[in-house]
């Protein structure tokens, strides 16, 4: 039986002292998850290709109380293999165990609209000239191998937590836990709209499946694999760019104007991806499942 004050929020999502690493952490979403997680007492490495962007972020970022801090490792490539190596040996010297792996890096690749016309003539023409083998491979390179290539490589760290000091739990028994990897994927893979780039839209359904994939086939370790898909949350991907402190701002014009309905009428807020990423961290009896927090656009344009 668990007594009342137990279930306090603070208590529930407590990840203090935790081990976290984030790709793509030093800016958007990526950097939302980072700040939940320092926020919240745990010691978070963010990682991306731009250095100098991952040493702003955890200079304007970390928490100003508490334990919690975000620490720039890298830099890393996560489409090449020698640099996750390196990644991995790096953290592995500062680091025994891992507790959550954020797989956030992706890009949005090439635009193309289908809605020119309704001549097929019309439509072949702006997806082939506008698009091509190269554009995808590059999107499914970032988006889909790199979650798949990221995850593997941490795995061992990421077992070592059930190795580690035991965590206690809600009434103060102790408890060992492996640790946990979340995936941002996206609402766009789950809807069946293209959005005018069919290759991100394609790579984050695949990234959906990978998700489920890695979440049954490494079960055994004691490592959950789930995902957040997000709406429109405010990030360079969104909006092209970034402000002094890797912020970006996503107005509720913008917002409306993706031709379809979005109930919410804004964009995701920072706290809005804390919660989800906070639920995700902590609860042990979610494995495989895909959080969409997305402002209801699932519920209104062509989904499941």
């Amino acid at each position: 039986m668990v007594h009342t004050h137990c279930l306090q929020a603070g208590k529930l999502f407590n990840v203090d002292g935790w081990v976290c690493l984030v790709t793509g952490g030093g800016t958007g979403i990526g950097l939302m998850n980072a700040q939940a997680l320092a926020a919240n007492g745990a010691k978070v490495y963010i990682t991306g290709r731009r250095f100098e962007v991952l040493e702003n972020a955890a200079r304007e970022h970390s928490p100003n109380e508490g334990k919690g801090e975000i620490i720039p490792i890298g830099p890393c490539d996560v489409t090449d293999k020698d640099s996750l190596q390196s990644l991995v040996t790096d953290l592995s010297s500062r680091e025994k165990h891992l507790n959550v792996l954020i797989c956030n890096a992706g890009i949005s690749g090439p635009k193309a609209d289908p809605g020119v016309s309704d001549s097929a003539s019309a439509i072949a023409q702006e997806l082939w000239s506008k698009e091509s083998f190269d554009d995808w491979s590059s999107v499914f390179t970032t988006n889909v191998s790199s979650v798949y290539f990221t995850t593997v490589a941490f795995l061992p760290l990421l077992q070592a937590c059930s190795k580690s000091e035991p965590h206690p739990d809600q009434e103060g028994h102790s408890s060992h836990m492996a640790g946990n990897v979340i995936v941002i994927s996206s609402m766009s893979g789950i809807m069946r709209n293209a959005q005018k780039h069919f290759s991100y839209n394609a790579s984050k359904g695949a990234t959906v499946h990978l998700t489920k994939l890695m979440s049954t086939e490494f079960e055994k370790t004691g490592i959950r694999v789930n995902s957040i898909a997000p709406g429109y949350f405010p990030s360079e991907m969104t909006t092209g760019e970034s402000d002094e402190k890797n912020k970006s701002e996503l107005s509720d014009e913008k917002v409306k104007g993706h031709g379809h309905k979005v109930p919410a009428e804004r964009a995701g807020h920072d706290e809005e991806m804390a919660m989800a990423t906070l639920f995700l961290a902590r609860d042990r009896y979610v494995n495989g499942s895909v959080i969409c927090v997305d402002g209801g656009v699932l519920g209104v344009v062509p989904g499941n």
